[in-house]
């Protein structure tokens, strides 16, 4: 059973989200549904970690917003899941969500598939025994923010570079939405999460071409992730100036140069 606070100050969404989990094939239990952060706190302190297992909050409301209450319930319930549902597309908003260790940012009206997904991510989340190092993540997600799913992310696609990308297993990974960690890689970079992990393959291409000269083009392709080899010779073409081929040439002919 996932067991669910809503708080938000309009109940049309608060009946709707209730009405919305209800026909869901998840078990599912609303146990508080308030109008304003302070009641909906004020309850939530009441409660042990074994009584809730999300709260899903909107950030504007009377007496207390959503921030603030997040900020309560991270000083003393780190493990409980939470997600922003917010009527605000603003990238500031959904920057302050992460900095606050929010597991999603639903916008209004409420995506059916999107909220299907958090539930389901919840209760498989809810199911996993105890791992210290699991905790310890989410922990350091809490309070280092968007900075560590973006390190996080880096150090991802450092690692598995090689492998076949998939941005829904990527973001699955750093328990974000794919298209908000696409926005919040480009926001903290500059450069989007394909163009970052192309200029990783490409340094590693130039790599085995210089230190392990008699590697074929198809096998340098095949190692830095690229199935097609032509497709990988175009566009190591397109970023360096000249093919694979040139490279490795270039690079013989100043190393004799310099042994000379």
């Amino acid at each position: 059973m996932i067991k669910v606070m809503i708080a938000d100050d309009e109940e049309v969404i608060r009946r709707g989200l209730a009405k919305i989990t209800s026909r869901m094939d998840l078990e599912v239990e609303v146990i508080g549904s308030y109008g304003n952060g302070q009641e909906a706190w004020e309850h939530l302190a009441k409660l042990g970690p074994e009584d809730i297992d999300l709260l899903i909050t909107d950030i504007k409301m009377p007496r207390m917003d959503g921030f603030k209450l997040i900020e309560q319930v991270r000083g003393s319930m780190k493990n409980v899941s939470i997600a922003v549902l917010s009527g605000f597309s603003e990238f500031e908003y959904a920057r302050r969500a992460i900095r606050h260790g929010v597991l999603d940012y639903l916008l209004k009206p409420i995506d059916k598939t999107q909220l299907y997904e958090l539930l389901k991510r919840v209760d498989e989340e809810k199911k996993k025994p105890p791992e210290p190092e699991r905790e310890q993540i989410v922990i350091q997600a809490a309070e280092g923010g968007e900075h560590y799913v973006v390190e996080q992310t880096k150090i991802i696609l450092e690692k598995e570079y090689g492998q076949n990308f998939e941005l829904e297993r990527l973001a699955d990974t750093v328990g974000m939405n794919a298209s908000y960690i696409s926005r919040l890689f480009k926001f903290k970079t500059g450069q989007t999460i394909t163009d970052y992990l192309i200029g990783i393959r490409i340094a590693k291409a130039k790599e085995l071409l210089t230190e392990q000269p008699d590697l074929k083009n198809y096998e340098i392709a095949e190692k830095v992730g690229y199935s097609d080899p032509v497709y990988f010779n175009k566009l190591f073409k397109k970023m360096c100036g000249m093919t694979p081929k040139d490279y490795k040439s270039g690079y013989r002919l100043a190393k004799n140069e310099m042994n000379r």
